[in-house]
């Protein structure tokens, strides 16, 4: 299974403008990270856009990466932004099931949704990585090489570090 969300990052002046946008929704000016990853938080895939590409719209070559990619995986969740034609889509093109996990009418303040906390959390471990604090790679290609980096080296710190006595 994968879970998939987008994170919006300022960028700086080095990007071009021709792949940096406005996200209105967040009101970031800069490039918007879609990931996807599995039940455990490791990155399976990450997509750089410019910030104006709605979550739909980004899921699809996101969603074509996966399945060139991880074949086995066969059940992604994702937030409400990914609905509508884009379940049919990949459950036709891609045998991929993807069900949203909302918030309901009844929630008030800050609810964590299941499953999706996974994904929210590795954009967190992202984050405390210096250099993607903000976007500062003119390609959208060094950019997602950079993020795939940060996870591998926040990984084999986790792996290398040693173990207390209470943890197996």
């Amino acid at each position: 299974m994968g879970i998939i969300d987008a994170r919006s990052v300022r960028a700086s002046a080095s990007v071009t403008l021709s792949s940096s946008g406005y996200d209105g929704g967040r009101k970031v000016p800069g490039r918007k990270r879609h990931t996807v990853t599995d039940r455990l938080g490791l990155l399976l895939v990450v997509v750089v856009t410019a910030a104006t590409v709605g979550d739909r719209d980004a899921a699809v070559p996101l969603l074509q990466r996966l399945h060139t990619l991880r074949r086995e995986i066969t059940l992604v969740w994702a937030d409400g932004g990914c609905t509508g034609g884009l379940i049919g889509w990949a459950r036709e093109k891609r045998a991929l099931a993807l069900q949203a996990v909302e918030r309901t009418d009844t929630m008030e303040g800050f609810v964590v949704l299941p499953r999706r906390w996974v994904v929210e959390r590795t954009s967190a471990w992202l984050m405390h990585s210096r250099c993607l604090a903000r976007d500062y790679e003119t390609l959208t290609v060094t950019s997602e090489a950079i993020i795939q980096w940060s996870m591998i080296t926040r990984m084999g710190r986790r792996l290398a570090r040693p173990r207390t006595r209470g943890e197996r």
